[in-house]
């Protein structure tokens, strides 16, 4: 059984026992989290899909860890214009272990 679920504006294909990274949720490490925009259930008799949710579907998970992607560097040049932007970004993500699809 497999679900795609919406989180952080991007939608996933998990399953149970996948671990994914997420965009950030605000909770603290060990705690249970559960995702309702449930789109898409794939049973073995056939996918259920929603319009555009599935009501009642609840897909739960376990946060491991917090942390940082690698550096991503933006940098802007214009040549003979002596202009030069230099920037860096680090997305935080959650990274999570999903325990249960229900619906």
């Amino acid at each position: 059984m497999y679900a795609v679920i919406e989180t952080g504006g991007k939608q996933y294909r998990v399953s149970t026992g996948d671990k994914l990274r997420l965009e950030k949720i605000h909770a603290e490490e060990g705690e249970q989290v559960s995702f309702d925009k449930v789109i898409l259930l794939g049973k073995d008799d056939g996918p259920v899909i929603g319009t555009p949710y599935i009501d009642g579907a609840v897909v739960t998970a376990k946060i491991l860890e917090h942390g940082k992607d690698d550096k991503v560097i933006v940098f802007k040049y214009r040549r003979k214009k002596n202009y030069r932007k230099f920037r860096g970004h680090r997305q935080q993500y959650t990274l999570v272990e999903f325990d249960g699809i229900k619906g």
